[in-house]
Parts: structure tokens; C-alpha cells; sequence
């Protein structure tokens, strides 16, 4: 039986059930609990997750 405040999306890298306690935040980092990848949200409704960029160093050029 799934809580009824729980929201879920799919993980785009396996396509495995990503669930979320509350609302998420634009630009918020979650990862697949499935296959480990860290998910950006782009979109609150409906939720959608993307890969999260690699983060690079920035050296000031």
C-alpha cells in the first residue's frame, strides 16, 4: 500500500519508481535508489527527472 502523500516519478536512467516525501524543488538533487544516478528535477508538475550534470571545476576563466 503506497501513502497517499508519497509523490513518484521515474528514474529516466532504469526507469525505476523514484518517490519523494513532499514536493520537490526545481533543480533539486536526488538519487535512484535502483541504479545509484544522480537526477536533477526540471519540472514540478508534472515531475520530471533528468541526469544532473557533471560537475566541473571552474577556474575562472
Amino acid at each position: 500500500m503506497t501513502d497517499t502523500s508519497t509523490i513518484e516519478s521515474t528514474c529516466p536512467e532504469c526507469d525505476a519508481a523514484v518517490l519523494f516525501d513532499r514536493a520537490p524543488l526545481n533543480s533539486q538533487i536526488v538519487c535512484c535508489t535502483d541504479c545509484g544516478a544522480e537526477l536533477e528535477v526540471t519540472c514540478r508538475s508534472p515531475i520530471k527527472l533528468e541526469l544532473a550534470p557533471e560537475v566541473e571545476e571552474d577556474w575562472g576563466e
